[in-house]
This record gives C-alpha cells, structure tokens and sequence, in this order.
C-alpha cells in the first residue's frame, strides 16, 4: 500500500513537473534586456531592439541567443581575420548559451544548468533565475550577467511565439 501511495505521488509531482514546463515549452522572441547597475543607472546593452531567440523543449533543454539589433559586418569578411575592434564588437554584441532548465514554480524561479556559453565564465554553472510569467510574456532577472558580474542585475523579457 505505501509503495502504491509513493508511485501515485511520484506521478503527480511528475505531472505538475511536466505541465509547467508545457507552458514554458516552444519558442520565444526577445523583447528587452535592461541592466541596472550598482548605483542604480540603467542601461540597454543590446540597444532598444535586441534580437533573441530562447527555446525550452518538454524535457527540460534549452537554448538562448541574443544579439544587439545592429552589428557592423566585418571588412574583411572573415571572422578569422577579423581586427580587435570588429572582435571586441562581436563579443558584446551577443551572448548565447544552452544546456538544461528546471522550473520551480513555488519559489518563482528558472535554474539553467549551463553547459556550453558563448562567455566561457558561464560554462558548468548553474544559475537561479526569479521569473514572472503572464500573458505569455516571460520576465526574468539574471543576478551575476556577462556584463558587470554580481554588480550589474539584468531584465530579460521574451515574448512567446
């Protein structure tokens, strides 16, 4: 009897688990990246229209890119060949990293478990997202950012597709 009342259990944590990924599952456009800074000024590190694409599947992967609206091309083409300007762009203009999430709907936050980041000081780390969630606008703030560390806190705001 205690192992029939433990497997139902299982089951529905499992279910609740599942369903609320369903509703983070698919697609998502970037709407804003926002950075308040440790005296309070803010900043848009990706400018007023940032480009971005995050991705949860069911089984809990994900994908994020983001990327500042207007980049220069590089002159001569090739990347490998590229100055230490056009480099220096490059890299601040974009983050990008995927691995796996969980969601904790209790406590209201999203933990990416990272595995591979464009900004190599990410990879292997696991980092706690608060979030909220309505009218299929997610929200969430990234407390250590590619930006400033532990003194920058960013707004992140995708929309979903």
């Amino acid at each position: 009897m205690k192992n029939t009342i433990l497997m139902i259990l299982l089951l529905i944590a499992n279910s609740i688990n599942a369903q609320k990924k369903s509703e983070f599952s698919g697609s998502w456009t970037l709407v804003s990246v926002e950075n308040t800074n440790s005296d309070g000024t803010k900043n848009l590190p990706y400018d007023v229209n940032p480009k971005g694409f995050l991705f949860f599947d069911e089984i809990g992967n994900y994908a994020v890119q983001i990327y500042k609206d207007k980049r220069s091309k590089i002159i001569s083409g090739d990347k490998n060949k590229c100055t230490p300007e056009e480099n220096a762009a490059i890299v601040r203009g974009s983050n990008s990293h995927f691995g796996e999430y969980e969601i904790d709907e209790k406590n209201k936050t999203i933990t990416f478990t990272i595995k591979t980041a464009s900004f190599p000081n990410w990879e292997g780390t696991i980092q706690k997202r608060s979030y909220t969630f309505t009218n299929n606008e997610l929200k969430y703030s990234v407390t250590n950012t590619t930006q400033g560390g532990k003194s920058v806190i960013a707004e992140v705001v995708w929309k979903k597709l």
